[in-house]
């Protein structure tokens, strides 16, 4: 009865282990999208900037202000002698009081600097929806990485169980050798060997795959639980001309140009605002006051205008203005030494994209070779005309073979996402084609 219930409870675990959440790269990029943390601050960065933008418009509003105040004085604050008309008479005035009032200034004319405040503010909210853009697509590339890592190391599993496969037929077939005296024991210890190989791959294998699904787990937000991927079939790919686009036409398109087609035209306003900041400033504005300040209340309504001209300012102005004509000047460098970094990244990733082509389809013919080369081997090793390490070594090439295609495989589908997001196209798109 023991033995049984221990059953159940090891059947138990085993189920729960074995049958947690399994996710396809589509799902794992949604995850990801959903509750990655550095989206989730880029979020909030995009909050933030709306808030700029609605704090700039309230500008446009008058200022409206109160002020209010009492006192007491040891003496009064205005005194007044008699002593010409009635000797020895003095009054003293004003030793306590209350002032209180309310005021609206609206302003007129600025120098443009709430308008152009406002334009800068806008530009913030704009530059931050790129900046959110371009961390989706470092999150996409990211879990694009590490998703076809682990299918890497799945498929190289694959590849351990076949070759596990093949290495104990093949010890079988040596041990009745052994056993007819046809050869020795030495053959067996090799195969023993060979047999420790691969299970030290097996192990290095696992481990590599425990820690990728950990790093994934972060990234989706699944960090916690036994979840596994769905590893899709290692097919036909299609050709990377599918993908090809022209460069120069594909720029516009591109978050970092943008970024930088952004920074010039905040750089441009400002220089209006230094220019705004030297300016005359003009309002105007009404008001309520009231005091008490002669043991009698006292209240009545005003309108107002006001200029302030900002005379010294006008001698550390001018510098300034320079100053943020330069920034301009560097802001269009910057804009073009990133237009031409940028068409340089695109050439780039589209090499990489097409070499990697390339080395699959070379990896892929690899393995037809190596299978061939493998069959043969064992029948020459059976035939007696070759030694057992040739045929182990038929082995080896065998499993190098495979395990070189699916580096390839997937190295290639990397670099197809990379070349979609450096030429601004949809890189989620045909994700598991």
């Amino acid at each position: 009865m023991k033995k049984i219930i221990i059953y159940i409870i090891i059947l138990l675990l085993y189920q729960d282990y074995s049958f947690g959440q399994s996710y396809t790269l589509e799902q794992c990029l949604q995850m990801a999208l959903e509750n990655n943390y550095k989206l989730k601050k880029a979020q909030n960065n995009i909050k933030s900037s709306e808030q700029d933008k609605k704090e700039a418009f309230t500008k446009y509003f008058p200022n409206i202000s109160a002020v209010g105040g009492t006192y007491k004085t040891n003496n009064g604050m205005a005194e007044i002698s008699l002593a010409p008309l009635v000797p020895g008479m003095e009054m003293s005035m004003m030793k306590d009081g209350i002032v209180a009032g309310i005021s609206a200034i609206q302003p007129i004319f600025t120098g443009g600097q709430i308008y152009l405040g406002n334009k800068l503010t806008e530009i913030g909210t704009e530059i931050s929806k790129y900046q959110l853009k371009q961390t989706e697509d470092e999150i996409i590339l990211t879990v694009n990485q590490y998703y076809w890592q682990l299918v890497s190391l799945q498929e190289k599993i694959k590849t351990i169980e076949i070759m596990e496969s093949l290495i104990n037929n093949i010890q079988n077939d040596v041990k009745n050798a052994v056993d007819a005296g046809i050869t020795n024991q030495n053959d067996l210890l090799q195969i023993q060997l060979k047999k420790n190989n691969i299970a030290s791959s097996r192990l290095q294998l696992e481990n590599g795959i425990r820690l990728s699904k950990m790093v994934l787990g972060q990234y989706i937000g699944d960090f916690e639980s036994n979840f596994s991927i769905i590893s899709p079939q290692l097919d036909s790919l299609p050709s990377p001309i599918t993908y090809r686009i022209n460069h120069i036409d594909a720029l516009p398109s591109l978050n970092a140009y943008q970024l930088v087609n952004k920074n010039v035209e905040a750089s441009k306003l400002q220089q209006k605002m230094k220019i705004g900041q030297n300016m005359p400033t003009l309002g105007i504005g009404a008001g309520y006051f009231y005091h008490d300040l002669l043991n009698q209340d006292h209240s009545f309504g005003m309108i107002f205008a006001s200029v302030t001209v900002p005379i010294s300012n006008w001698w550390g102005g001018t510098h300034a203005i320079k100053k943020q004509k330069i920034q301009v000047k560097n802001a269009e460098l910057t804009r073009q030494n990133t237009r031409e970094m940028l068409l340089i990244q695109m050439q780039k990733c589209w090499n990489e994209l097409e070499e990697s082509y390339k080395q699959m389809n070379i990896s892929k013919e690899s393995i037809s070779v190596a299978n061939e080369n493998f069959r043969l081997n064992k029948e020459y090793y059976k035939a007696g005309t070759i030694s057992l390490s040739d045929m182990l070594e038929a082995q080896s090439l065998l499993q190098q073979s495979r395990d070189q295609y699916t580096e390839d495989y997937t190295l290639y589908l990397i670099k197809r996402t990379q070349y979609l997001q450096a030429t601004g196209q949809n890189s989620r798109e045909g994700q598991t084609n």
